[in-house]
């Protein structure tokens, strides 16, 4: 059954099915076990701050943890939804799967999750984190195990951003006892998912040695509709592999060596080329010919090397080394000019982004994009951009712990230490096209290396300190980062694509910035805590200019937690000044200023609060099953405290009062679930309020508005027998229709009614 499923998937069929075999027939021929949840939850080292819901409770401020049970509830594979249930998380929804994410945290910018820390395992995600921040590669949701995120002075210890926070999403660890779990799904748009793993000791006698290998398997034709047909999908495969060598069980001091290696990549024939207001009203999903050349391609490597050890007299260790490579080209329409172009004449036309925002003012070029009935167009009037770039990262970082007690008060202290490197390689042209009855035909070529031909790099060393104090009911947690950034651009022109060097501008930028925190939790009572905190938030500035400022800002924060008799409740108030908002212009701004300008936006305060809460409701209905609910609120506002005007289009022309684009004044989450013996399922809700895509007050102007939405989602298992799961689930249930986002340019809908059909063995 699972074979005839995926043998229509070409890439990588042969080892799916072997994966898959190796997965299942275990599960069938021996005792089947589906609790596997206690094996799969994340090492504890030091690199990690919760790791599971239970450390939530001695995180000096806001932390929420989301756990494989939780994952596997609902079984999502965009970390959109997933991250919907967290508050304070700020999303800008754009592909409707949620292949590249737009995350902030407490105000943050969010394009391309560029101004928080992403990570995976610990080890720096981003393609480059420090000189090209912007997340075009993201870790395939469906494969991951957990998802901590970190807001408050307790993320000061990550870096090199702290203004908003942290997310740390966690891989499959290795079990403690041989396990395996097949997944496999299919659905709506030819959808099709298989989620394989298999490991656990393979020597236990002497050092310990234990194995895990996983595949991930992600394929959809797409929701959305070109107008002469083709598919707007995409396809995914991602592979990893993890060795551990452990002490002896009877060791006297522990140690371990963990390697790691992944590898994946994606095709995706997904486009920057949204909506008219007016052609989104009446065919939301329709996407019009002139994207229809559009794909992404990318591959993706990661291998590190993590050591933990029991150092003796109340002192560990634990060490990472890491690389990360991500070579991407993303083939996408930017321009449209009326009258054409032939190869090599350069930067011609108008920007898709001006096309759909001012449609009356440019009906010639509308009509190419559109390439309805016999219109045909000039040649090069299509110029499709080759959006190619290499990335490196690689790094050392480590952190020495103590745990001891001095003058009646216990100490956990670390010191932990980071040398990084990565970098950028940009090297883009067009291919120009003729309209011609709905098809595009090729009419040129430019050379490779004359639209863009730079490469941005960065250097940095960071070393932080962090002592929690407990005294009776009171924790500090007093920490300081010390982190020192160079950046360097070499700028080769659009006229030397052979990197000679003949017009080589080469530009530097250091920066060393100190970044203090404080964290506390002070203990009402058994069941109550109050927790605050306040630190320095900080990202650093982008390449490319000698004098460029950093973000910083000040950042508070004060709440309590309440969790007894299975009720748990958090609540928090936050409220971050910025000093200097920073806007970095990426292709998916939709901004007209050249891509990698920085624009400062001067003082923004950013206020808000946070609720968050779990209960089991069942008792108070006298039901003889589980009935969770839980629910997740954020409230913030976010204004500009100066005046100005910006090259940035997202602000614009900026008066003191305006809002901060993006960030919606309300939004949460409600789910409830159900769970008897054999089976469970859950009804989840989500809602965002209206945001304003450009800055502004006052009502917001309908070209600038993206309306207010609430979707929900629904999944059902049955537990057939002890490692046998059928599950079904429905993404958008009532099938709304709604706008996500008006850029990268017009508008663009969120994912429609999906409905998916899954079997999961476990053993």
């Amino acid at each position: 059954m699972f074979v005839s499923i995926y043998q229509q998937l070409t890439i990588g069929r042969a080892l799916r099915v072997l994966l898959l075999a190796g997965a299942a027939m275990p599960s069938v021929a021996a005792g089947l076990d589906a609790d596997i949840d206690n094996v799969l939850q994340p090492s504890d080292d030091r690199i990690i701050i919760t790791g599971s819901r239970a450390a939530v409770d001695d995180v000096p401020g806001s932390a929420s943890f989301i756990g494989l049970d939780e994952l596997q509830l609902q079984n999502y594979t965009d970390i959109n939804r997933v991250l919907r249930t967290v508050p304070g998380v700020n999303i800008q929804e754009e592909d409707g799967f949620g292949l590249r994410p737009n995350i902030g945290i407490r105000g943050t910018g969010l394009d391309r999750s560029a101004k928080i820390t992403l990570m995976e395992d610990g080890v720096l995600i981003a393609p480059a984190p420090y000189a090209s921040p912007s997340a075009y590669y993201f870790p395939s949701t469906g494969r991951l195990s957990g998802v901590e995120v970190i807001k408050g002075a307790a993320g000061i210890k990550y870096g090199p951003r702290t203004q908003g926070g942290s997310v740390n999403l966690f891989s499959t660890a290795l079990p403690d006892k041989f396990a395996a779990r097949a997944d496999v799904r299919a659905g709506e748009f030819d959808t099709r998912r298989a989620h394989i793993w298999l490991g656990g000791p393979v020597h236990e006698a002497g050092v310990r040695v234990s194995l895990l290998g996983e595949g991930y398997f992600d394929s959809s034709d797409g929701f959305k509709r070109l107008d002469n047909g083709g598919d707007t999908g995409f396809e995914i495969e991602d592979y990893v592999l993890k060795l551990r060598l452990q002490s002896p069980r009877n060791a006297h001091r522990q140690q371990s060596l963990e390697f790691k290696a992944q590898y994946s990549d994606q095709i995706s024939d997904e486009t920057y080329l949204g909506l008219t207001d007016g052609d989104f009203e009446a065919t939301p999903l329709r996407r019009y010919n002139g994207s229809a050349r559009d794909e992404f391609t990318g591959e993706h490597s990661l291998f590190s090397a993590r050591w933990q050890g029991d150092l003796g007299g109340g002192f560990d260790g634990t060490v990472l080394a890491y690389r990360t490579d991500f070579s991407r080209d993303w083939f996408k329409l930017d321009r449209v000019s009326a009258s054409g172009s032939a190869a090599d004449a350069g930067n011609s036309g108008v920007d898709i982004a001006k096309i759909l925002a001012q449609p009356e003012n440019f009906a010639p070029e509308l009509a190419i994009l559109k390439g309805e009935g016999s219109l045909v167009s000039a040649d090069g009037a299509l110029l499709i951009k080759h959006n190619n770039r290499d990335y490196y990262a690689k790094g050392i970082q480590g952190v020495l712990g103590w745990v001891g007690d001095i003058a009646g008060t216990s100490h956990n202290f670390e010191l932990s230490a980071r040398y990084h490197e990565d970098l950028q390689d940009r090297f883009q042209w067009w291919e120009r096209f003729r309209m011609d009855h709905g098809a595009l035909v090729r009419t040129g070529v430019d050379v490779a290396g004359t639209e863009s031909n730079r490469i941005d790099s960065a250097e940095a060393f960071a070393v932080s300190v962090q002592d929690t104090i407990t005294a009776g009911r009171w924790t500090l947690v007093p920490g300081m980062r010390l982190e020192t950034v160079d950046l360097h651009r070499d700028d080769f022109g659009k006229a030397d694509p052979e990197r000679t060097g003949m017009a080589l501008k080469e530009t530097d930028n250091s920066l060393n910035t100190f970044i203090p925190g404080l964290g506390m939790i002070f203990d009402i009572s058994n069941d109550v805590s109050l927790f605050g905190g306040v630190h320095k938030g900080f990202s650093p500035p982008a390449p490319g200019r000698a004098k460029t400022n950093a973000e910083t800002a000040t950042n508070w924060e004060l709440g309590a937690r309440w969790n007894a008799k299975g009720v748990r409740l958090d609540i928090a108030g936050f409220y971050n000044a910025f000093s200097n908002m920073v806007g970095t212009v990426t292709a998916s701004t939709g901004s007209s200023a050249a891509i990698g300008n920085q624009f400062d936006g001067g003082k923004v305060d950013v206020i808000g609060l946070e609720a968050s809460g779990e209960l089991d409701i069942a008792d108070a209905l006298k039901v003889p099953y589980r009935l969770p609910l839980r629910f997740a609120y954020t409230f913030a506002e976010a204004k500009f405290k100066t005046s100005f005007q910006s090259g940035f289009e997202p602000w614009g022309t900026v008066s003191i009062g305006d809002k901060v684009p993006y960030i919606p004044r309300h939004q949460g989450s409600v789910a409830l679930g159900l769970e008897a013996d054999e089976l469970g399922g859950e009804l989840s809700l989500s809602f965002v309020g209206a945001v304003r895509t450009q800055a502004g007050q006052g009502p917001i102007p309908i070209a600038t508005r993206v309306e207010g939405h609430v979707v929900a989602d629904v999944s059902t298992y049955w537990q057939v027998r002890d490692g046998v799961r059928i599950s079904a689930s429905v993404r958008n249930l009532f099938d709304s229709t709604y706008a996500v986002a008006r850029r990268p340019a017009g508008l663009r809908p969120g994912l429609p009614r999906m409905a998916l059909l899954g079997l999961s063995l476990t053993y």
